[in-house]
């Protein structure tokens, strides 16, 4: 399994912005953003220039529908 690069949140939005997924709304410090077509939800915490936790970010890859190996190719 490949170890999980550390990504800030523009970084993480960028990715699943690739995946399909639009901006819905915000919340406090918080993103939100929908798939139009499968109705997932990814909850983003967006604090400027800081690095996502490891566990924060496999929360964030399993609600978007991630997997690590995809998720090398969409750094690319």
């Amino acid at each position: 399994m490949p170890r999980l690069p550390r990504l800030t949140a523009a970084e993480v939005i960028r990715i699943i912005e690739k995946r399909g997924f639009l901006f819905s709304r915000s919340s406090g410090s918080h993103q939100i953003f929908r798939h139009p077509t499968t109705g997932r939800r990814v909850v983003i915490p967006f604090h400027r220039g800081k690095i996502i936790a490891p566990g924060t970010m496999l929360n964030i890859l399993r609600e978007a529908g991630i997997d690590r190996d995809e998720l090398d190719e969409l750094l690319k």
